[in-house]
C-alpha cells in the first residue's frame, strides 16, 4: 500500500511540471499509473492473506517498506530527463527517503520543479515513516526498546495517549502544522513561494534536499532565514512525542527530558567554541560566526545536512569538531540519525557508574536515565548497537577506500551515509561538493550504509543472522 500512495503523490509533481511546461510531466504521469497498476493488482492478490503479526514479521516488514519506497521514488527519477543511471536515481532515492540529503544531481538552480518538488516530498514522507516507525514499530520488536518510548514521553507507567488514533492525528497536525508555518517565514524572510515550500520540508524532515546547489548558501546574506532554518532544524530534531505532550497537552515537565538538555548542550557548546575560532582565527565578526557555526552546526548535529557555507574552509579544528558531530544525531522519536542523544546519554551515566563502583567496591550504583534506573537488557542494546554503529562504519571506509576513494572521502562517506547527514568532509563530498563523481560501486555502498543507519542497524543485521529464518 506505501508504494500505491506514493504513486498518487507523484501527481503532484506531474500537475506543477505542467503548468510550468515542462515535459517531465508525462514522465510522473506515466510512472504514477505504472507503479499504481503494479501495487493494486499486488494489494488485490494479497487481499485477505493477512499473517498474524509477530516480531518476526515485523523486521520483515520494516525493510521491506523502506526499500520498496526507495525503489518506488527512484523510478520517476530514472526516467526523468536528467539521464540518470540506474545506481544514480536509486542511490537519490534512498538519500531522499532516509532524509539523508547527498545528492549525485548538479545544476539544482535550473533542474525541473517537479523533479525538486518530487525530492523534498519524498524525503517529507520519509521524516513521517522516521517518526512513526521511531516511536510505534521499532520499540516493540526491541530495537531500542519499549522504555525508551515512556522515558521520551516523562511518563514511567504509560503511552503519552491511550488510544492509537489520538497520537496519529496530534502528531499529522504538529508536524504539518511546523512545515506550513516554517514555509511562510521562509516566504515572508525573502525565498520565493517554490523555494520556502521546498525548504520547508526538507527541514522539518532533517534532510537537508535545496533547491540550489549552493544549498542555503544561496540565502547566506539573509540572517534572519539562517537562523530561521537553524530554529526549525533544532525542533526537528526534538522527540515528537514531548512535542505533543507540551503542544497538545501543555505538559512543560515533558521539556525536561535528559536526551533534550544533552541535544541542547552539544549544540550550544560546538557552536559556541567553533563560532570563537572562526572569531579569532580568521577575524570574523562574532554575530557573522555565530549565525553560521549555529546554522551547521545544528544542521549537521540534527543529519539535515544544509550548509550555509563551505566550513571546510574555517580551518582543521572546525573540521575535526564537525567531523565528530556527524556522528551525534538528534533526540530518539525525531526525524534525525546518528546515535542520538538518549544513547549518549545512557552511555554517560554507565561511565560514571562504572567508575563510581571503582571508587567504592561495595556500592550500589544503578544506571539512570534522569531520575529512571535504566534496565540492563536497555544497557545491553545500547552498547551493542553503539559498537555494531562502529563497526560498520569502519567496514563501510573500507568497502568504499576499496572502490578507489582517498581516505578523507571513504572515512567521511561512510559516516555521512550511515548517520544519514549528508554532506560529508573533503573537495568531493564535502559542503561544497556531491557525490555525482563517486563510482557507481560506491554509491550502491552508500546506498546500504543509509538503509542500515535509518532502520537503527540492528533491525537489519538481524535478517542476516540464520537463526531469524529457522522455525
Amino acid at each position: 500500500m506505501a508504494g500505491l500512495y506514493l504513486s498518487v503523490a507523484m501527481l503532484v509533481p506531474a500537475a506543477v511540471d505542467f503548468y510550468y511546461g515542462n515535459p517531465d510531466w508525462q514522465v510522473f504521469t506515466v510512472s504514477a499509473f505504472s507503479v499504481g497498476a503494479i501495487c493494486l493488482a499486488s494489494a488485490t492478490a494479497h487481499r485477505g492473506a493477512n499473517a498474524p503479526f509477530s516480531r518476526r514479521l515485523g523486521f520483515l516488514v520494516v525493510n521491506l517498506l523502506w526499500l520498496t519506497l526507495s525503489i518506488t521514488g527512484a523510478v520517476p527519477l530514472y526516467l526523468s530527463g536528467l539521464g540518470l543511471d540506474v545506481a544514480d536515481a536509486l542511490f537519490e532515492s534512498v538519500s531522499a527517503v532516509t532524509t539523508t540529503g547527498s545528492t549525485v544531481i548538479s545544476g539544482l538552480d535550473s533542474a525541473p520543479p517537479g523533479l525538486l518538488l518530487w525530492r523534498s516530498m519524498l524525503q517529507w514522507f520519509g521524516g513521517i515513516g522516521i517518526v512513526a516507525m521511531g516511536l510505534l514499530v521499532l520499540p516493540f520488536l526491541k530495537v531500542g526498546g519499549f522504555t525508551v518510548f515512556k522515558m521520551e514521553s516523562s511518563d514511567t507507567s504509560e503511552k503519552p495517549f491511550a488510544r492509537f488514533a489520538v497520537f496519529v492525528r496530534a502528531f499529522f497536525a504538529i508536524y504539518i502544522g511546523l512545515t506550513v508555518i516554517c514555509a511562510i517565514l521562509y516566504n515572508v524572510l525573502g525565498m520565493s513561494e517554490f523555494d520556502a515550500v521546498n525548504h520547508a520540508m526538507t527541514t522539518l524532515a532533517t534532510g537537508g534536499f535545496s533547491t540550489h546547489d549552493a544549498s542555503f548558501g544561496a540565502f547566506q546574506s539573509s540572517p534572519a532565514l539562517i537562523w530561521t532554518g537553524t530554529i526549525f532544524m533544532a525542533i526537528a530534531g526534538m522527540p515528537f512525542s514531548v512535542l505533543i505532550l507540551f503542544a497538545v497537552r501543555g505538559r512543560l515537565d515533558a521539556l525536561r527530558d535528559p536526551q533534550i538538555f544533552a541535544y541542547a548542550g552539544m549544540i550550544g557548546v560546538l557552536a559556541i567554541v567553533i563560532a570563537l575560532s572562526l572569531r579569532l582565527g580568521q577575524g570574523e565578526s562574532f554575530g557573522y560566526a555565530l549565525t553560521h557555526a549555529a546554522f551547521n552546526i545544528v544542521s549537521i548535529v540534527t543529519t539535515t545536512g544544509y550548509a550555509s557555507t563551505d566550513y571546510t574552509l574555517w580551518g582543521p579544528f572546525a573540521i575535526v569538531l564537525f567531523f565528530m558531530a556527524t556522528f551525534l544525531g538528534g533526540c530518539s522519536g525525531s526525524t534525525s540519525g546518528g546515535i542520538k542523544a538518549y544513547r549518549l546519554v545512557i552511555i554517560a551515566s554507565s561511565i560514571r557508574s562504572g567508575l563510581m563502583r571503582l571508587i567504592y567496591p561495595n556500592s550500589v550504583r544503578p544506571v539512570r536515565y534522569g531520575t529512571v534506573a535504566v534496565e540492563p537488557e536497555m544497557q545491553r542494546t545500547v552498547f551493542l548497537f553503539v559498537c555494531a554503529y562502529l563497526g560498520i562504519w569502519a567496514l563501510g571506509a573500507i568497502a568504499l577506500a576499496a572502490t578507489g576513494l582517498d581516505v578523507e572521502t571513504a572515512v567521511s562517506g561512510s559516516i555521512t551515509a550511515l548517520a544519514n547527514v549528508g554532506p560529508g568532509i573533503g573537495p568531493v563530498i564535502g559542503p561544497a561538493g556531491n557525490f555525482s563523481t563517486v563510482g557507481d560501486p560506491a554509491k550502491l555502498i552508500m546506498v546500504f550504509l543509509m538503509l542500515l543507519g535509518r532502520l537503527e542497524i540492528l533491525a537489519v543485521l538481524v535478517l542476516l543472522m540464520p537463526a531469524f529464518w529457522r522455525e
